[in-house]
């Protein structure tokens, strides 16, 4: 994977193909080629991931990360430049040294990432892909966009996608800020999985103590919960068994934002 991601890096230093400040450099095609690769075509797909957690500005290696994203595409019946990703994902943090899943750490319970759920919307205007993001339930319910830094770009034929979020909204639980990036790198020819690099600088997660974080994850897309690793079988298995399989439609989607508990206050 290091000679792959460092030829795409040649190409760009050698041949740039960047879009222009006044556009995003999305056409129906590059559309299309963004929506199957990152959600497939309607049935589920994986992306898995593993990376590290480092304090800032120190530099000290805290917890390794492991997990998976799985998700569905649902078209837009009337309007082709309209897509829908419904998808779930589950992130745990592991010892650096034993690898172990952390289930404490000095007496606080460690606070896995679960997210039941995110609805997002995709939407082509122009040259742009916009980008409307909903999850969380109840109060706690959080919708974010439209967003369109995402960039698309070409290295001969390896087509990638940029997108920086530079997240900072209000919570119930207070003000959450944080700055993420995504890269996908999108293969021309399918001998190779698409791939993901992702960074994030944000809060260190609360059981791991105060202060902040960079977090970065390469990731890689699979088409069945059984190409998964054993470690991540094992933790759907004993921890997270919705995580299984992305919602199966957009009902799911509105129970979830909507909760028994929540309808009856």
């Amino acid at each position: 994977m290091r000679r792959i991601v460092l030829s795409v890096l040649v190409g760009v230093l050698m041949f740039p193909v960047l879009a222009t400040a006044s556009g995003g450099g999305f056409d129906e095609k590059l559309f299309e080629t963004f929506l199957k690769a990152r959600v497939g075509t309607g049935d589920p797909v994986y992306w898995y991931s593993i990376g590290e957690v480092y304090s800032y500005p120190d530099g000290a290696l805290v917890a390794r990360m492991e997990g998976f994203d799985t998700a569905r595409l649902v078209r837009n019946e009337t309007d082709p430049k309209t897509a829908y990703q419904l998808s779930r994902k589950t992130f745990v943090y592991r010892d650096p040294v034993t690898n172990d899943i952390f289930r404490e750490v000095d007496g606080k319970p460690a606070t896995h990432i679960k997210y039941p759920y995110q609805y997002i919307t995709y939407k082509l205007v122009d040259d742009r892909m916009q980008t409307y993001v909903e999850q969380g339930s109840g109060d706690r319910l959080t919708k974010l966009g439209p967003a369109e830094e995402m960039v698309a770009r070409r290295v001969g034929e390896v087509v990638f996608f940029s997108a920086p979020l530079f997240l900072n909204f209000e919570t119930p639980r207070g003000k959450y800020e944080a700055f993420e990036h995504y890269d996908f790198f999108i293969q021309p020819d399918g001998s190779l999985p698409n791939q993901l690099s992702w960074l994030r600088y944000g809060d260190l997660p609360p059981f791991l103590g105060p202060g902040k974080t960079i977090i970065h994850l390469v990731s890689w897309r699979a088409d069945d919960f059984n190409a998964l690793p054993e470690t991540m079988k094992e933790w759907v298995k004993t921890d997270a068994q919705l995580w299984r399989e992305p919602p199966k439609d957009m009902d799911e989607i509105r129970e979830l934002q909507n909760p028994p508990e929540e309808a009856a206050k």
